[in-house]
Formats: structure tokens, C-alpha cells, sequence
């Protein structure tokens, strides 16, 4: 079932609210997302299960979820995120920082979610977002890979991973420089010219060399070594 209805004929990108702590919020983020010619809020949900059942056949949706996922048991980062993505993979989900503290970021992407917006987001930040998410990249709002900067590369050592980059094919780089900006195997295979077998295989392999076991690692990892810039986010 497409997001905005079977039959209906709209192009524009279907956007889920999922935002139950503040209405406010979740108000402006309507205003933003209405306000563009390209994608439309397709509806708001008060709880999980009401979620989950809306998910179900949902091909294309973008959900926009706060990480407190309608509980009352105390601040459970994404949780919800790793049940929604078992029933459905291919809704995009882009999470929202909450006031818990501690690093939400990492936390968000290992669970699963396609991009991450703090508290400051700005209206174009939202609307970047869900363009992104939409097209199956990883977006990564521009403060938080400020603050990714400054704790993983201008505090930190270099590290023997540094030297395992020299020992990459030029295949293995490029295929690491795609993946580090959040291109699907799919997309890194098609900008390549070679199959999703060979990508599968040679991204697999870097992330062995490096000693990474996510994305987060390999974001991180490609802003310290200089293989990826900020603007390429």
C-alpha cells in the first residue's frame, strides 16, 4: 500500500508523526512538513501498537519518531525503533532527540533508524531530513557532526585503524567513502558499476579490517581519517 493511499496518485512524501510528548511539537513539525510541494503529513499516532499496525504495508512512509516510544517506565532510547524495523524494514524512520542526555545519536542509528534530528533541528533541517530518508540515505543533522568532531577526532588519538586504510584497494576506499555517507548497497553498486554480490563482500571485508561492527563506527571513523568531509553529509 502506498503511504499516501492506494489509488490516490500523490507523489508527494507520505510523513507519520509520531511525537506523543509534546503537542506543540508535533504541531510545528505539520506546519514545516505541509508547508513543502513535495511531502505532506500523512497522519499523527498517539501510541506504539497504533504505529506498528499503521506500518504494516506503509512502502515509502517517513516516520518522524521521538525516542521516548510512549511509556511511562523512564527514558528507553529507540526502543521502539528495533520492533518497528523487525516488522517492516522499509519504512524510514528518523528519530528525535529527547532529554535523556548521554549520547542519543549512536544509540539511534544502531537501532536501526535512517536519521537523527536534535532539539535545535531548524525548519530546513527538517525538511533536508526527510528528503534524505526518503531517498534511503542516512541523514545526520550538521550540529551533531559538529559535536561527533570534536569528540572523535579533535580529542582523539590516531589509531592503528588509520594504518589499515593504507592497505584498502581503491575499490574497498571508494566503497567505504559511499557507505561512511550512508549509500544502500544497492546505490554503491549502481555508482560502481559493479554487482550488489561485490559490495555486499568488499564492504563486509572493510568492516572486518577496521574493526567496526556499524555504521556509526565507519561515520566516525571516516571524518577522523579525512575520507569524507562534513559538507559530503
Amino acid at each position: 500500500m502506498n503511504a499516501n493511499g492506494p489509488g490516490s496518485g500523490d507523489e508527494r512524501i507520505g510523513v507519520l508523526l509520531a511525537i506523543s510528548d509534546f503537542p506543540l511539537l508535533s504541531a510545528g513539525y505539520r506546519s514545516v512538513i505541509d508547508a513543502e510541494p513535495d511531502m505532506r503529513v500523512v497522519g499523527e499516532i498517539a501510541g506504539l501498537d497504533a504505529l506498528r499496525d499503521r506500518l504494516r504495508g506503509s512502502d515509502g512512509v517517513v516516520v518522524i519518531l521521538e525516542c521516548v516510544p510512549f511509556g511511562d517506565d523512564g527514558c528507553v532510547p529507540f526502543r521502539a525503533i528495533e520492533s518497528l524495523k523487525a516488522i517492516d524494514p522499509s519504512p524510514r524512520i528518523l528519530a528525535l532527540e529527547c532529554q535523556c542526555g548521554g549520547d542519543l545519536f549512536p544509540l539511534a542509528l544502531r537501532s536501526g533508524a535512517d536519521g537523527f534530528l536534535d532539539r535545535g533541528a531548524q525548519r530546513t533541517d527538517v525538511v533536508n531530513a526527510v528528503r534524505s530518508v526518503s531517498r534511503g540515505e542516512t541523514y545526520v543533522i550538521p550540529t551533531i557532526v559538529t559535536r561527533m568532531v570534536d569528540t572523535y577526532v579533535l580529542r582523539a588519538d590516531r589509531t592503528s585503524a588509520e594504518d589499515v586504510y593504507d592497505s584498502l584497494s581503491e575499490q574497498d576506499r571508494a566503497i567505504l567513502r559511499l557507505a561512511a555517507v550512508g549509500r544502500t548497497n544497492r546505490e554503491i553498486a549502481r555508482i560502481l558499476d559493479v554487482s550488489e554480490q561485490t559490495v555486499h563482500t568488499h564492504r563486509a571485508a572493510v568492516m572486518e579490517k577496521l574493526g567496526f561492527h556499524d555504521r556509526v563506527d565507519l561515520l566516525k571513523y571516516a571524518i577522523k581519517r579525512g575520507v569524507i568531509e562534513v559538507a559530503d553529509l
